[in-house]
């Protein structure tokens, strides 16, 4: 690709009378012009640095990478810029040793966010206090001597070059077409940010794909993401801007997350891992909360399942997500929570967990280790939750031991379903859940499972439309302990139970 300046007065025109392309003077800053040698050996952030400068000082542009590669310690965005990496460009990070890594910015005050949350300036690319500035072009983002965390280094909190792309406090930004390889303990990480659309971006990196914290108006869409040792995409809401941010007004459509072995996912091998993250998570981290946020048309594969999880004290609510499809799930297709960790200052009381709407969502290959959970806390209901259209298939093989476990309440424990263990339901467990509706739901195994496929504790009105599950023989269909209304219709396997089980409560059709 040939960029041409064209240097005109305003309304020029050509022989023809028509109006031409008017240009102030050089819009496109080829990174050879500023030293740029692109062999992967020459450290070349100094130059991509000198032509980002002169971008921004001619009023902006696009700083153009070629083929080649570039050995890159930060580079630093500016506004009104576009760094577009061509067909074949490479930025690959530097290794550790040449302390190419821009030192971390001192952090004031106590920091309850993870060191990944804290830290910026250290990254490969970053950007601080920014408007109007993109990441464009086919070309890919290695992060070769990235740090995936503060274990690799000895280090008690991460100060190191360990991600991608940074982004803080930063308006009107743009991500577009690029590959990101092994992008550190953070591929992309978006702090504080306000539109932020992200299109078409594949990611195969160990740790989080990207990070989106205390965010508005934010568009992710058309994105691969595979991580197999954390989480895909990952909504969240810390303290490392000092204060409670929500993140609102999200959109995720059309993106597909995966936790196979790192690289495998671009080189179309897709070796399965053992225990692998991927997924799309909203949390930990949720001082703030999220507001106004859909997700719909993904896809997972041998990964965990869609998580919800407010256990900083924030508002978690309007939440609607649709059209899921999930093969090998590792653990729990669904899994909404309410929790009291509690991590901040004067964060006394659990947050709000409210008006959930999941729908469209079919599951195979499913862990026998959970089902589906939503759970609140003794006191602090979950409320209005709604799962409509649900077919999950189930490896089955669960015990009756197992089916008479009492799981622990998360309480202040970490907020994983692998934390709390084996579940005593195979399809779907609730607990301290306020106005629960289940529509058109269908669980079935391959083993043959001797837990229940359902179970509401602690349950306040409850409405169940065309529930049908496998079970096996004389295991019974659910278990109960509910209050206030329920109202069981088109379910004649959980009606006829419902009307033996004093627990059942008051059953209306």
């Amino acid at each position: 690709m040939i960029f041409q300046a064209v240097a005109l007065t305003a309304g020029a025109q050509d022989n023809s009378g028509s109006q031409v392309l008017v240009s102030r003077g050089k819009e496109h800053f080829n990174v050879f012009s500023y030293g740029a040698v692109g062999n992967g050996k020459n450290l070349d952030s100094p130059a991509i640095n000198r032509a980002i400068d002169a971008c921004a000082q001619a009023g902006g542009g696009t700083v153009y990478l070629p083929a080649g590669v570039y050995l890159c310690g930060s580079i630093h965005l500016k506004s009104k810029i576009n760094l577009f990496l061509d067909a074949g460009a490479v930025i690959l990070g530097a290794p550790q040793e040449m302390k190419a890594y821009d030192p971390s910015e001192e952090f004031t005050g106590a920091a309850y966010q993870d060191g990944g949350h804290t830290y910026f300036h250290n990254s490969l690319i970053w950007g601080e206090n920014l408007t109007d500035v993109s990441i464009t072009g086919q070309g890919m983002i290695n992060g070769g001597g990235l740090t995936k965390d503060d274990r690799e280094v000895g280090q008690g909190s991460i100060k190191l070059g360990d991600k991608a792309i940074a982004l803080k406090r930063c308006r009107n930004i743009l991500m577009r077409d690029v590959t990101i390889v092994h992008g550190g303990h953070f591929a992309v990480l978006l702090t504080g940010c306000d539109n932020v659309t992200v299109d078409n971006v594949t990611i195969d990196t160990n740790r989080d794909g990207i990070d989106i914290d205390c965010c508005r108006n934010t568009m992710v869409s058309n994105c691969r993401i595979n991580s197999p040792s954390d989480d895909g995409l990952c909504p969240k809401s810390t303290l490392a801007l000092g204060t409670p941010i929500i993140t609102e007004n999200l959109t995720i459509v059309n993106c597909q997350v995966s936790a196979f072995l790192e690289g495998t996912l671009l080189d179309g091998t897709m070796k399965p891992t053992r225990g692998g993250t991927g997924r799309i998570k909203f949390g930990t981290e949720s001082n703030g909360g999220f507001r106004n946020c859909a997700v719909a048309n993904c896809t997972f594969r041998n990964c965990c399942g869609l998580a919800l999880e407010e256990v900083d004290g924030g508002t978690l609510e309007n939440i609607t997500i649709n059209n899921i499809s999930m093969m090998d799930v590792l653990n729990c297709p669904i899994y909404i929570t309410l929790g009291r960790r509690n991590r901040g200052p004067n964060v006394n009381e659990p947050g709000t967990v409210r008006n959930v709407f999941i729908s469209n969502v079919i599951a195979t290959g499913v862990s026998a280790t959970s089902g589906i959970q939503i759970t609140g806390l003794p006191g602090y209901d979950v409320e209005g939750i709604r799962l409509e259209n649900i077919r999950i298939h189930y490896n089955g093989g669960g015990t009756a031991k197992q089916a008479a476990v009492n799981p622990p309440e998360l309480d202040k424990g970490y907020p994983e379903p692998g934390k709390i263990g084996v579940m005593p339901t195979y399809g779907l467990f609730a607990r301290h859940v306020k106005d629960l509706e289940l529509a058109n739901i269908r669980f079935s195994f391959d083993k043959e499972d001797q837990r229940p496929a359902l179970a509401c504790v602690d349950v306040n009105g409850l409405t169940i439309d065309n529930f049908k599950a496998q079970v096996a023989e004389s295991v019974p269909l659910a278990k109960f302990e509910v209050t206030g209304d329920v109202t069981i219709r088109n379910s004649p396997a959980l009606e006829e139970w419902a009307a033996k089980d004093a627990k059942a409560g008051d059953v209306k059709k």
